[in-house]
C-alpha cells in the first residue's frame, strides 16, 4: 500500500510539474507572438473627428420643455398602473 501511495504522488507531482512547464511555456509563446504582431503591424492611427456642438438654446426653454414631458409620460404611466 505504501508503494501505492509513493507511485500516485510521483504521478500527480509529474503531472502537475508537467502542466506548469507547458502553462509556462504557452506564456512565453503568446507574449512573443504578441511582440512580434505590435511590431510588425501597429494599430493604425485615427484622427479623432471633430465633435459637432449641438445648437444654442436657452435653458429656459429646455427646462419648460424637458418639465412637459416628464409630466406627460407621468400622467399617462399613472392611468395605466392604477392600483
Amino acid at each position: 500500500m505504501n508503494e501505492l501511495l509513493a507511485n500516485a504522488l510521483e504521478l500527480m507531482t509529474a503531472g502537475v510539474g508537467f502542466v506548469f512547464v507547458f502553462l509556462m511555456a504557452l506564456i512565453f509563446a503568446i507574449s512573443v507572438v504578441s511582440k512580434i504582431i505590435t511590431k510588425y503591424f501597429p494599430d493604425p492611427v485615427v484622427p479623432a473627428a471633430p465633435i459637432a456642438k449641438a445648437p444654442a438654446v436657452p435653458s429656459a426653454q429646455v427646462d419648460a420643455q424637458l418639465l412637459s414631458v416628464i409630466s406627460a409620460a407621468v400622467k399617462e404611466y399613472r392611468s395605466h398602473h392604477k392600483k
